[in-house]
């Protein structure tokens, strides 16, 4: 390993670590030496990496930023639905929150502007919900009278409460949670025409890495037809799909608490 190699895992090392102790103990109580310990190097290796402690912090929120920037470029990407595409965002930045520390601490060390704040992160997360909102707009996708404004108020409200409430317990960040979240909300949202369509357990479970688990494709219930799509075609445009597809997906959302 180069001196250069060894200098990216200390600093990598040295962020997840400090992720930890502002995750446990909150910015003002986390100290250096508790930092450096975590990641198993010296006080002085940790200063030849960050001045202070508002530096590591910055380099926290920094790393959150890049891995939630991420997501939320994933969901503008495709020329699928867009309301599929932000239910799918919502839980993917779910499963970061969950399993990265890094995330979780830069999220919250930027909400209560610890060290200085540079970025909005959740300015940033407005913007990606309104511009995939005003996307399904402009695709017919939203139902009669809904508009991209005051949708989009409703879904950062859930999310954030969400997220706050997930740091007393990561249960609030489990599939299940969500789903729920959007078996209400898109029966308001949704054009008649994508009435089961939309999975409100995301479109990407694979990832979520539950064994065994198989994409559910929603598709019309019952066999009826929807807008003129035939039974068993799907009105986001990816193809055949199973019947009662909506049912099945909740089924598998409800399987997972």
């Amino acid at each position: 390993m180069t001196k250069q190699d060894r200098a990216v895992r200390t600093r990598l090392a040295l962020i997840r670590s400090a992720a930890a102790q502002f995750e446990a103990h909150g910015y003002v109580r986390a100290g250096l030496a508790r930092i450096s310990a975590g990641a198993g190097v010296s006080s002085g290796a940790l200063h030849f990496h960050f001045a202070d402690k508002a530096a590591v912090a910055e380099a926290v929120e920094d790393a959150a930023a890049r891995a939630l920037r991420q997501a939320a470029v994933r969901g503008h990407v495709g020329d699928g639905c867009a309301l599929q595409r932000l239910v799918d965002v919502t839980h993917h930045v779910a499963r970061l929150l969950c399993a990265d520390v890094v995330v979780r601490a830069g999220l919250r060390l930027n909400v209560e502007g610890a060290g200085g704040r540079v970025r909005d992160l959740r300015r940033e997360w407005r913007e990606c919900v309104q511009g995939l909102l005003v996307e399904a707009e402009r695709r017919g996708e939203l139902a009669a009278g809904v508009t991209p404004q005051r949708t989009s108020a409703v879904v950062l409200a859930a999310t954030t409460g969400i997220e706050v409430l997930a740091r007393e317990d990561h249960e609030w960040l489990a599939r299940p949670s969500l789903t729920d979240l959007w078996q209400l909300l898109l029966p308001c949202l949704a054009a008649p025409r994508l009435a089961g369509a939309v999975d409100p357990a995301g479109s990407e479970r694979a990832e979520s890495g539950a064994a065994g688990s198989e994409r559910a494709e929603s598709g019309p219930a019952g066999g009826q037809s929807v807008e003129g799509q035939p039974v068993g075609s799907d009105p986001l445009g990816r193809g055949p799909v199973a019947r009662d597809g909506q049912a099945e997906a909740g089924r598998a959302g409800l399987a997972l608490r």
